[in-house]
C-alpha cells in the first residue's frame, strides 16, 4: 500500500512517526495531511529511504539537481556532488543525467545516499530512442513507460512527469507571443513529439497506467511544469496557466488512485507576481505540495542566479511553496562544479529559513534564538556550529585573531554589545 492509502486507513506508519518527531508536530496531523494529499512522503517501497515529509505545516524542503550531460560526464564527481549537497542541507537529490552512462550515474547516486532520489524518466526514453531510432521524437509510448517502470523498480522515490503538455497546451504556446517558448527539457521532448507525431501526449492519454505504476511502487509523482516561463517576460502567461489547470485535474485523479502527487512551479517570475502564482497553484491544485525552481526574479545576473533564486525562493516559500529546487551560480551556463553545488544549496537554505521564520515555524525560530544568544555572548564556536556554512565565518573570524575574544575588527573597541554590557 502507498503512504496515502495507509494514512486514509488510519495507519500510523514508521515514516509518519519519524517525520512528526523531526518536524515537532503530532503524528495525527501528519497522517491527516498525507491522507488528504497536502503532505507527501517520497519513499519507494523498493528502496531504504530516509523518511521525509513535504507539504503543509512542515519546514520548507530543498532539492539539489546533479547529473551528467553528453558534453560532460564524470560519475565520481556527480556522486560527490550528491554527497556534498546532502552534507550542506539538501533534503533530496534529483539525477538529471543525459550522458552515455546515465544508468550507472543514477545507480551510483542512489547507492551513495539515503535521501529521497528523483528523476525525469522522459530523459532516459529520449536518450535511448535518439540512439536506437535516430531522434527523440521517434520514441513511442512503450519507450516512455519502459523508462518509468525501470526507474520505479530501481527505487526512485519521486519522478517528474510532464503530463500537462497536451496537444491543446502546445497549441496555446504556438499561438502565444512567448519570448522564449518552451525552456523545460522534458517539456520540449514531449512538445516536439506531439508536433512531430500529431498525437496526444502518451503520459496524459495513458495517465491511469502511469498511476498504476506509481501506486505499485509508491512513487510520488511530481507533475512537471513543462510550460514554465524561461524569462520574466513570459511569466504568468496563458500557456503556463493552461498547463496548471490540466495539472489540477491530474492531482485529483492521482489522489483517487491513492498515489502521492506534488506539482512543480514556475522558474522565472517577477517579485510582484510570486505570491499570486503560489495562491493560484494552491487553489487549482487543491493544496498539493508545490515544488518551485527558484523562482528567479531577474534575468540579468548570470553567474549569480543562486542569489536571484534565493530572493524568489524566500518569497515563494513564505507564500505557500513547500519545496525549493536549488539554483547554482552555473545556472544557464554550465554543469555546476562542487563549489557551485555547495553555494546553490546554501542559498536555498537561506531562502527556506527566511520563509520558515516568516510563517512562524517553531523549529526555525528556535534556531534564530540560539544564534542571537550565541552572538550576545560572543560564543564564536556556537555561532559557527549554527551557521549554514561553518567554514566561511570561521575563516573570516580567523582574520580577527589579533583582537580580543569579545570583539571583531568591524567595531573593535566601539562594539555596541560591549559598551552596553560594560556600563550597565
Amino acid at each position: 500500500m502507498t503512504q496515502m492509502e495507509q494514512a486514509r486507513k488510519g495507519q500510523l506508519t514508521d515514516q509518519i512517526r519519524k517525520i512528526a518527531d523531526v518536524e515537532g508536530i503530532t503524528s495525527q496531523k501528519v497522517l491527516n495531511r498525507v491522507a488528504t494529499g497536502k503532505i507527501v512522503i517520497p519513499c519507494n517501497v523498493n528502496r531504504d529511504t530516509s523518511p521525509l515529509g513535504v507539504g503543509k505545516g512542515l519546514r520548507t524542503k530543498i532539492n539539489a539537481n546533479v547529473g551528467s550531460s553528453p558534453e560532460w560526464e564524470d560519475l565520481e564527481e556527480e556522486v560527490k556532488k550528491a554527497g556534498l549537497a546532502v552534507e550542506y542541507g539538501a533534503h533530496t537529490v534529483m539525477d538529471l543525467s543525459t550522458g552515455p552512462k546515465f544508468r550507472q550515474v543514477r545507480r551510483a547516486i542512489m547507492d551513495a545516499t539515503q535521501v529521497p532520489i528523483g528523476t525525469v524518466p522522459i530523459y532516459q526514453a529520449g536518450i535511448i530512442s535518439s540512439k536506437a531510432k535516430g531522434a527523440v521524437v521517434d520514441m513511442d509510448e512503450d519507450d516512455m513507460f519502459a523508462a518509468i517502470e525501470e526507474q520505479a523498480r530501481e527505487g526512485v522515490d519521486f519522478m517528474t512527469v510532464h503530463c500537462g503538455i497536451t496537444r491543446d497546451t502546445v497549441e496555446k504556446v504556438q499561438n502565444s507571443e512567448r519570448t522564449m517558448g518552451i525552456v523545460s527539457r522534458g517539456g520540449a521532448f514531449l512538445a516536439a513529439w506531439i508536433i512531430h507525431n500529431k498525437q496526444e501526449n502518451p503520459l496524459f492519454k495513458n495517465y491511469d497506467y502511469l498511476l498504476e505504476i506509481a501506486r505499485e511502487h509508491d512513487v510520488t509523482l511530481s507533475l512537471g511544469d513543462g510550460l514554465r516561463p524561461g524569462c520574466l517576460a513570459d511569466a504568468s502567461d496563458i500557456p503556463q496557466i493552461a498547463e496548471l489547470n490540466v495539472l489540477g485535474e491530474l492531482v485529483q485523479r492521482a489522489r483517487d488512485f491513492d498515489v502521492q502527487v506534488m506539482v512543480e512551479g514556475p522558474g522565472h517570475v517577477p517579485l510582484n507576481q510570486i505570491k499570486a502564482n503560489m495562491q493560484i497553484q494552491k487553489t487549482i491544485c487543491k493544496e498539493a505540495p508545490f515544488y518551485v525552481l527558484g523562482p528567479i526574479v531577474t534575468d540579468l545576473a548570470p553567474g549569480y542566479d543562486h542569489i536571484t533564486s534565493a530572493i524568489g525562493g524566500a518569497m515563494a516559500a513564505s507564500s505557500g511553496a513547500d519545496f525549493l529546487c536549488y539554483v547554482t551560480p552555473a545556472e544557464h551556463l554550465s554543469i555546476p562544479n562542487l563549489e557551485e553545488v555547495k553555494e546553490g544549496v546554501i542559498a536555498s537554505k537561506i531562502a527556506a529559513q527566511a520563509a520558515d521564520v516568516a510563517i512562524g515555524i517553531d523549529g526555525a525560530w528556535k534556531q534564530e534564538m540560539e544564534m542571537a544568544q550565541a552572538r550576545k555572548k560572543f560564543n564564536w564556536d556556537k555561532q559557527f556550529q549554527l551557521a549554514f556554512d561553518p567554514e566561511k565565518p570561521r575563516k573570516c573570524r580567523e582574520r580577527n585573531l589579533s583582537v580580543t575574544k569579545d570583539m571583531c575588527t568591524m567595531c573593535g573597541e566601539f562594539c555596541a554589545l560591549r559598551m552596553v554590557r560594560d556600563n550597565l
